[in-house]
């Protein structure tokens, strides 16, 4: 193995006059007793000076204000997963029908909505917030707002579109990615981030064959025009190019940035975290390294030029994109402080670097990891792995790690057709399968993806407090199980076509037999729900939590939505080319449960996490959240899966919700210790902000729902200590 200790790896270094040690800490000049940025500051440390609301009288927290933000349609799975701004005495936030709103930050009272005149139909549609550029000239100040492919900039005084702004208000996110947009899904669920004038945004696109590419792309505030552009997947004569086919840059798609975007305000640098490219499971048609997916990018606001990288992943066969913001701090050092940037993963590990060279502040090591027996894979024989902190998510699961191995397993999420009428026991499935640890690659048989494809880390982010440097991180602690499956064949081409199709497009997200996964419906009986031109209509625009599909042809789309129709013989395909490039699609895909819904190894199913990153050490690791199903002496707090990330205070506070149990919590950062909860009327899968209003500090949480089978709601609450 070989250890990454130097940031000579990373070639020249960034050498500018900014980036004197002496220049003053960006915590300095942000006034923490507002919620002015996404995650609170564009550090994006979570954290909030304010101390009224603290360790003794957190138990006195009553609910102030609600506000049904409207948004829910009968019959669909919403979610609110929002962080909102307040400024001033307004909070900005967005519903479930990804529709803006102000409101009074102390009553809850609405003032303004804007409704955008095309809604999201993407499919990609969720909004985790939004981004904040104050005028000091005779612009008026605007939110930037997204919505499907469009962003938008708003008047934050009235709630109406810029028309100076691109066209009319919006700018099409598209646009500028040197393919047809006609044929690109391309959406921003996460804010971009603001330096000056500048505008840097990362975009969510698909995760199949022929999705859009995650180029980065920075705006004029004013205008919309854009500065420059990032080329995630590096054109002829740039660097990492060679890291993949010649013609990738053409054709494949993903190495975006969807998590978030960290800016140092006082240099000037977006610290940028990129996903894997797309096929996420296979990448046997984009040998190579294939940066810049699955990387941390360092670039200068003003010109978009490279400072330093360091690939996190190579070559990703495992969806390990970079799950949230990086945080930035300063980390304290032999008497010394050095600016450093801390990347977590969904792998459960921590990345630390320096934040103007790229040099590991831990050694990083190389180690070597098998290769893929997938017909056409070459899995990279090296992957790199912090040696410090060590990883807030379990690595390995074993047979001596089973909760309830003689229980039968739950197969709904990643069926086999046979295993409905004599399911296997967890051990048995269990034997069936490959667990190894991390970084081994998917194969036909099924091989265990441990923490899961949601994490470890996920898209809540952790929290850092910027005067100590300790990080506060929640986990998910489920294993999923990942199976590919041989498509394509001279058997009968007139079936393949649709079902190679469905299989390559369409199980990823909807089961490797269609059976649904989760809040994501089935298609098995999708005929009874929908005409065959809606099915088409819906693949090629998007509904609901389902991405539109514009890059398959017509041709394409119907073979999809005959063949989940039952129809076999409208259309005779077999002389036609399909976009298929791969020879492998999603089998079985999805978290491992036994048949009472838990997961299936000891609990904790989900942690909370204190790590000094000054040292590396842990301060205290708890079980995070209760399935409250579980009657358990052994295990009186389970942990559960949670999504949406902590808030951090300078009185010793953390606040969170995230679990599927809808509680609202405050612990100790000191110790660890619960010292609040009360029930939410739906799950809070949304990182919650803090703030201040006259002398009453609030803390003020999206009740969204909508995730892991609860029911989906529109409401924002507030909570404050009594007058």
């Amino acid at each position: 193995m070989k250890i990454i200790c130097s940031y000579f790896l990373f070639g020249l270094v960034f050498l500018f006059t900014s980036c004197k040690k002496d220049k003053p800490n960006n915590f300095e000049n942000v006034d923490y007793k507002t919620w002015n940025d996404y995650l609170g500051d564009s550090e994006r440390s979570h954290y909030s000076k304010l101390t009224q609301i603290d360790t003794v009288n957190v138990q006195q927290l009553e609910l102030a204000w609600s506000y049904k933000s409207g948004g829910l349609e009968e019959g669909r799975t919403t979610q609110i997963q929002t962080n909102p701004l307040i400024l001033d005495d307004k909070l900005f936030g967005v519903n479930a029908a990804i529709e803006l709103f102000a409101i009074h930050a102390k009553t809850g009272t609405e003032v303004w909505k804007f409704e955008p005149k095309i809604k999201d139909n993407s499919g990609l549609g969720l909004n985790r917030g939004l981004s904040f550029w104050k005028s000091d000239s005779n612009e008026p100040s605007r939110l930037f707002f997204s919505s499907g492919s469009k962003l938008y900039a708003v008047n934050i005084k009235n709630g109406k579109a810029i028309s100076s702004f691109g066209h009319n208000g919006s700018i099409d996110l598209r646009d500028g990615l040197g393919r047809n947009p006609e044929k690109l899904s391309v959406v921003a669920n996460t804010p971009g981030a603001i330096y000056q004038n500048t505008l840097v945004m990362g975009t969510r696109v698909g995760e199949g064959p022929g999705s859009s590419p995650g180029h980065i792309r920075a705006y004029n505030v004013l205008t919309g025009e854009i500065e420059w552009t990032f080329h995630t997947i590096p054109q002829p004569g740039e660097l990492g190019y060679n890291t993949w086919p010649k013609e990738a840059y053409k054709t494949v798609g993903g190495a975006n940035s969807w998590a978030g975007i960290a800016m140092d305000q006082t240099r000037g640098i977006a610290y940028i975290p990129t996903g894997s490219a797309a096929f996420d499971w296979y990448g046997g048609d984009r040998h190579g390294e294939n940066l810049f997916a699955n990387s941390l990018l360092a670039l200068d606001v003003k010109t978009g030029e490279r400072i330093w990288h360091f690939q996190l992943v190579h070559h990703d066969m495992w969806d390990r994109d970079l799950p949230a913001p990086p945080n930035l701090f300063e980390m304290s050092r032999d008497g010394e402080k050095i600016p450093a940037v801390a990347q977590v993963t969904k792998s459960g590990h921590v990345f630390i670097f320096n934040r103007l060279t790229g040099e590991p502040l831990f050694p990083i090591e190389e180690k070597s990891y098998p290769n893929s027996i997938l017909q056409g894979e070459q899995a990279h024989p090296t992957q790199p792995l912090p040696t410090k902190p060590e990883p807030f998510a379990k690595q390995l699961l074993t047979e001596a790690d089973l909760y309830a191995p003689n229980q039968p397993a739950f197969v709904d999420d990643f069926v086999d057709k046979d295993q409905n009428i004599n399911p296997p026991t967890v051990l048995d499935k269990f034997r069936q399968i490959t667990s190894k640890g991390q970084f081994i690659p998917i194969d036909t048989t099924g091989v265990l993806l441990y923490p899961g494809a949601d994490g470890g880390a996920e898209w809540g982010g952790a929290a850092l407090d910027p005067t100590k440097g300790i990080m506060y991180v929640n986990s998910n602690e489920m294993a999923w199980i990942v199976r590919m499956k041989k498509i394509g064949g001279e058997t009968d081409k007139k079936l393949d076509f649709g079902s190679s199709l469905t299989q390559v497009h369409c199980a990823r997200c909807h089961g490797g037999e269609l059976q649904g996964l989760g809040a994501i419906p089935e298609l098995q009986n999708v005929k009874t729900r929908f005409s065959v031109d809606s099915i088409q209509s819906i693949i090629k625009k998007g509904k609901g939590a389902m991405p539109g599909m514009p890059n398959l042809s017509d041709n394409e789309i119907e073979g999809i939505a005959n063949y989940i129709s039952g129809i076999t013989s409208v259309t005779d395909h077999r002389v036609e080319e399909s976009s298929i490039k791969v020879p492998y699609a999603v089998a079985g895909f999805g978290r491992f449960k036994d048949d009472r819904g838990f997961s299936v190894m000891n609990p904790p199913w989900g942690t909370l996490n204190a790590i000094d990153l000054n040292t590396g050490e842990y301060l205290w690791k708890i079980p995070f959240g209760h399935e409250e199903e579980l009657k358990d002496v052994n295990h009186p707090i389970s942990g559960v899966e949670n999504y949406g990330g902590p808030v951090i205070t300078a009185s010793g506070v953390l606040f969170i919700a995230a679990t599927k149990d809808e509680k609202f919590r405050a612990y100790s950062m000191k110790s660890g210790n619960l010292l609040w909860e009360t029930k939410l009327p739906t799950g809070g899968y949304a990182t919650p902000a803090t703030y201040q209003i006259g002398e009453k500090q609030y803390v003020v949480i999206a009740c969204g729902g909508g995730k892991m089978g609860t029911k989906s709601g529109d409401e924002y609450r507030a909570y404050a200590l009594p007058d």
